[in-house]
């Protein structure tokens, strides 16, 4: 794995000829400027790219101003490299996310009505369910695939006593929930549904546009947290700690090794405001 970070202080000549440097696992590109010209971009992607290929590795962990740099990041995904983005730990997050929204901004619990989008089943996201119902009662999960999700019902109501609503009404079931765990609708799909104007939408997979006008809530689209080990200031902390993990371990073990590390949420980042 190599991680990418700039030079915003190069000598003229190593800008000039768009020298790209390796430092042990750690890539650096001559940037002063805040967004690269196209050409530019290329070039160093170019480059990043002849350092890369003398390796194995095809996972990179980018700074915070490199990830501002889009025609470059996306010469990196033509390039088919996986770049770490939190999105996977987001998810693992999901039990201590909904805790701080419920901390932060002060919210009943028991007038709490969660919604769970969900049309991929995986074990994640079984995990996530299994966890939020042991704790939040009144859930329901909507999805395009309902059934799908008859075995994952019936194992809940069985193993925790517990009954969940799956439905996929687009004019009623969301709208008067008031807590929205969108783990991987996109843009389009999420918009078809009459939301609660009022809805908490915490977007797991990615950044989703709430199209509605008259919607006034919360629209989340990122995180950010703080472990033990934060100390590269340049690179997001959640990039770092992910980039960290074996995904393929059990579920269980990486939550053991979450709390050991102190992985606490440190900000939610939603649409004009940071909670």
């Amino acid at each position: 794995m190599y991680y990418i970070k700039e030079n915003d202080k190069p000598s003229k000549i190593t800008e000039w000829l768009h020298i790209v440097k390796l430092e042990n696992n750690m890539i650096i590109l001559p940037i002063k400027k805040t967004s690269l010209d196209e050409k530019t971009a290329y070039q160093l992607a170019n480059k990043t790219k002849r350092i890369l290929d003398k390796t194995n590795s095809k996972k990179l962990v980018l700074s915070k101003r490199i990830k501002q740099q889009k025609d470059y990041v996306n010469y990196l995904y033509s390039y088919n490299y996986e770049i770490v983005d939190g999105r996977w730990l987001f998810q693992i997050l999901i039990l201590d996310v909904l805790e701080y929204v419920v901390k932060k901004l002060e919210i009943n619990e028991e007038s709490m009505q969660i919604g769970i989008l969900l049309n991929d089943i995986s074990d994640l996201a079984i995990y996530a369910i299994k966890m939020l119902v042991q704790k939040y009662k009144r859930i329901k999960i909507v999805t395009n695939h309902i059934h799908k999700f008859k075995n994952i019902e019936n194992e809940i109501s069985e193993v925790y006593g517990i009954l969940i609503h799956v439905g996929n009404n687009k004019r009623k079931i969301l709208s008067k929930t008031n807590i929205i765990l969108n783990l991987d609708f996109p843009t389009e799909l999420i918009n078809k549904y009459t939301i609660n104007s009022e809805a908490i939408i915490i977007n797991f997979r990615g950044n989703v546009i709430i199209k509605d006008k008259r919607f006034n809530g919360l629209n989340i689209n990122d995180y950010e947290i703080s472990w033990k080990e934060d100390e590269l200031n340049e690179f997001y902390a959640k990039d770092l700690y992910e980039a960290k993990q074996y995904q393929n371990q059990p579920i269980e073990e990486i939550w053991k090794k979450i709390k050991k590390d102190h992985v606490k949420i440190k900000q939610l980042i939603a649409v004009n405001t940071v909670i």
